[in-house]
C-alpha cells in the first residue's frame, strides 16, 4: 500500500532529517509511529500526505506518488494534524464542504461518531475547545473511508472517556483495505490498538515489528525472573527493576511500549542482534 524508498528530507542543507529512509506499510494494519521529540514524526506524516516534497526518493501510496498530489491520490488520503484551524461555520456546514472531496465519505457514520463524542451538528467549529475540534476531525477522518488515514497525536486534548471512545471507533472503522498510521508519544493511550510498531531515530527506521513478533522474541518482565545474560535493557524501579530480555523459553508477556521504546533507543545493537538472531533461527528451522 505505502512504499517509501530512499527518502531524503531536511529543513536545511546542513541538517538532514531523513537520509535514505525506507519503509513499507501494508493494508489492514494500525501502525504506531514512535520517536523522540524532534525525530521528525510529524514531518514524515506530511511527506506521506504530500504536504511536503522530499529532496530525493519517493513516497508511493497505492500507485500514486505523494509529491504529485494528484486528485486520485488526494481522495484516498486523510491527514489529521496535531494543530487545527477551522472556519467560523457549523460542523454540519463544514461536512458539506468536505464530503465532495471523498467519494466514499459516510455522512451517517460521521454524525453517529460526533454524537458518541458528545458533539452536535449545530456547534460552531471556530468556537469549540481544542479537544472538541480534535473529536470532530477524528470523526471526519474515520468517516472519509480513505485507504490511508494519517493521525498526528490524535489523543492530545482528549479526556480519559474520550480516549476510550477513540480507541473503540478506530477499531470499528478499520478494515482490510485501509492503513492507519498514528504518530504518538502517548503510548499508554494506544497500547491496545497500534500494531505493528515503527520507531524512527536519527533519520532511519530503527524498529518495525508486529506485536506477535515482539512477544515471540522479547520478554517484558522483572529482573528477578530472568537470567542476567538474557537481559537486553533494564530500567530501575522503586519496587522492581523492569527489563526487556531475550525470550529464550518462548514465554508470553504483555508488551510494555514505553519499555520497548526506551530499549530500542538505548540498546540499538543488542536489540538488532536479538531480533536478527531470532529471525535466522526461525529460517533455519523452516518456520
Amino acid at each position: 500500500m505505502i512504499s517509501i524508498n530512499n527518502l531524503t528530507f531536511g529543513y536545511s542543507r546542513r541538517k538532514i532529517l531523513y537520509d535514505n529512509l525506507d519503509l513499507e506499510l501494508q493494508e489492514g494494519n494500525i501502525y504506531g509511529l514512535l520517536g523522540e521529540n524532534g525525530a521528525g514524526k510529524s514531518t514524515l506524516l506530511m511527506l506521506i500526505a504530500g504536504l511536503k516534497r522530499p529532496h530525493h526518493g519517493t513516497v508511493d501510496v497505492g500507485g500514486h506518488y505523494a509529491a504529485d498530489a494528484s486528485p486520485e491520490f488526494l481522495r484516498e488520503v486523510f491527514f489529521i494534524p496535531e494543530e487545527m484551524t477551522f472556519p467560523n461555520i457549523s460542523i454540519e456546514s463544514y461536512v458539506g464542504v468536505i464530503e465532495p472531496f471523498y467519494p466514499k465519505f459516510d455522512v451517517t457514520a460521521f454524525f453517529e461518531m460526533i454524537s458518541e463524542f458528545g458533539l452536535t451538528p449545530d456547534m460552531t467549529l471556530h468556537n469549540m475547545s481544542y479537544g472538541q475540534k480534535k473529536k470532530a476531525l477524528i470523526s471526519l477522518g474515520l468517516a472519509s473511508n480513505t485507504r490511508l488515514l494519517l493521525m498526528d497525536e490524535p489523543t492530545n486534548g482528549l479526556d480519559i472517556p474520550s480516549k476510550s471512545q477513540f480507541r473503540k471507533l478506530v477499531a470499528k472503522y478499520m478494515s482490510d483495505d485501509r492503513v492507519f498510521l498514528i504518530s504518538t508519544h502517548q503510548v499508554r493511550d494506544l497500547e491496545s490498538l497500534i500494531d505493528p510498531i515503527v520507531i524512527v531515530d536519527s533519520g532511519k527506521v530503527v524498529f518495525n515489528e508486529t506485536l506477535d513478533s515482539i512477544t515471540e522474541q522479547l520478554l517484558f518482565t522483572t529482573a528477578d525472573k530472568v537470567e542476567e545474560e538474557d537481559v537486553i535493557y533494564l530500567e530501575k524501579g522503586i519496587a522492581d527493576d523492569k527489563v526487556v530480555a531475550k525470550n529464550t523459553l518462548g514465554d508470553i508477556s504483555r508488551v510494555n511500549l514505553e519499555l520497548l521504546f526506551n530499549a530500542v533507543l538505548s540498546e540499538k545493537n543488542k536489540m538488532a542482534d536479538t531480533l536478527s538472531t531470532s529471525l535466522k533461527t526461525k529460517n533455519h528451522h523452516g518456520i
